[in-house]
């Protein structure tokens, strides 16, 4: 009885082309390589060969750009206190005048907006600007073409929980949408041209106008049609 071994020798493609790509060769008319992050050297270059034996045009292209305003969230939203707030639009309505005076002037540099809706009641921030939530989606651009130029945009509901900061992010987003990035925000991304819009900043106020009225509610200067019998219980809603 006679016993045959059987050798298993390996064959060695002539073309070091990865299977999957020789399969899919005909039907790759080109590729798109990003550039950014890049990949490491020797990856890359693996790669250039790969497509330059397969005569498979490509072009580099680099990501977009992920804007200032999306790196944001309510999360990470900046937000003032009302002592500060306070203190600003004092000083903003009187920049000449000590700050115990009455801030009847509307000031300049700053817009407060409330975005309160049926629980609009029992007073509010004097000149600041009544914009229920619920037509926040078709004012929007609205509101950023009226404050365009103001420095401080502060945004706020009853307690700044949900409401007031979810107007505030809808805010800087269609902001840049429609005016462009802030000069400062393409400097610090190292793309700035000089062409971005002034810097402005948005806030949130902290506890919104329930914790505005504890301290402010019976200051004539800074709250206008407060009722205190409303207060008496808290915020009721």
């Amino acid at each position: 009885m006679v016993r045959c071994r059987c050798l298993r020798i390996p064959v060695i493609p002539q073309d070091p082309a990865p299977p999957k790509l020789q399969r899919q060769q005909s039907n790759i008319s080109g590729v798109f390589l990003c550039t950014k992050p890049q990949p490491p050297h020797n990856i890359r270059h693996c790669l250039y060969q790969i497509l330059a034996t397969r005569q498979i045009p490509f072009v580099q292209i680099k990501p977009a750009k992920m804007s200032s305003a999306t790196k944001i969230s309510i999360a990470t939203l900046p937000r003032i206190s009302p002592t500060n707030l306070s203190q600003m639009l004092l000083a903003a309505s009187n920049p000449t005048k000590s700050s115990n005076l009455d801030a009847h002037t509307a000031p300049e540099n700053i817009a407060i907006v409330d975005v309160r809706d049926d629980d609009h009641i029992g007073g509010h921030i004097r000149h600041s600007h009544h914009q229920p939530s619920s037509t926040l989606d078709t004012h929007m651009p609205t509101l950023v073409r009226k404050f365009k130029d103001k420095e401080i945009v502060v945004f706020h509901c009853a307690l700044s929980q949900q409401r007031g900061p979810s107007a505030a992010l809808k805010y800087l987003r269609e902001r840049e949408r429609l005016v462009g990035p802030d000069k400062k925000a393409e400097e610090e991304d190292g793309d700035g041209d000089g062409k971005g819009m002034m810097e402005q900043k948005v806030y949130v106020l902290d506890r919104g106008f329930v914790g505005w009225q504890e301290v402010y509610g019976e200051d004539s200067r800074l709250t206008e049609g407060y009722r205190k019998e409303i207060w008496k219980e808290g915020y009721w809603m």
